[in-house]
């Protein structure tokens, strides 16, 4: 399959450190934790970007590694890296419109495969929780090192509930100064009744200048 070409920013020299001590800690979770699903408590938290450089991250110490953009409802993928190719997405794969060989595309970062999401569908959750999905993840946990899902915030929909179903484990992404310590609390009990292994959470939007925060 043709190549998918990225527009990939480079992030800063911290950025990159914090994203290393990441993939080590993941790495240390243990080997049995393949396929894990990102999310966060609201929309702008920054999820996206942190799980698409989690992967990233995996590729550069050579981890075959795949992206799975699993928000379907509002998806930025196509607008933050300027896809330029006509692609089809998981959305098509759960509707049977396509195969799994049809939506997984090679990127032009070595040892990262990528699956966008597609149209939005005027019914997400009963997408995911359909048999597609879950022969999907069985797929890719064969065939990937990782698979990294980027999911809708927990604190909005329940499509994230329904994905973690499917994963090894789950990583809250809360961007500084921008949800309250309640919700916060009330998505990670939402993530704990899923049954899904809580991995830890990531501080996003970290103010640098305090010197107690690494973030990027």
């Amino acid at each position: 399959m043709e190549k998918i070409d990225l527009k990939i920013k480079k992030i800063s020299r911290r950025g990159n450190e914090a994203y290393k001590a990441l993939r080590t800690n993941i790495g240390f979770c243990g080997e049995d934790i393949k396929v894990i699903a990102y999310t966060s408590s609201i929309p702008g938290e920054g999820k996206s970007m942190v799980s698409f450089q989690t992967a990233y991250s995996l590729a550069d110490i050579g981890k075959k590694v795949v992206y799975v953009d699993a928000d379907l409802r509002k998806s930025t993928f196509i607008q933050r890296y300027d896809v330029q190719a006509e692609i089809r997405g998981l959305t098509h794969l759960l509707a049977g419109k396509a195969q799994k060989e049809d939506v997984i595309y090679p990127s032009n970062k070595e040892g990262l495969d990528v699956i966008i999401a597609g149209p939005v569908p005027p019914n997400p959750a009963e997408l995911l929780a359909n048999d597609y999905f879950t022969e999907l993840v069985r797929y890719l946990r064969e065939h990937y090192d990782y698979a990294i899902i980027d999911t809708p915030p927990l604190g909005n929909v329940i499509d994230t509930a329904i994905i973690s179903k499917n994963c090894d484990g789950m990583i809250l992404v809360v961007a500084q100064n921008t949800v309250s310590y309640r919700l916060v609390q009330d998505v990670v009990a939402q993530m704990e009744n899923t049954g899904c292994r809580i991995l830890g959470a990531v501080l996003n939007k970290a103010d640098m200048n305090d010197n107690q925060y690494y973030g990027k």
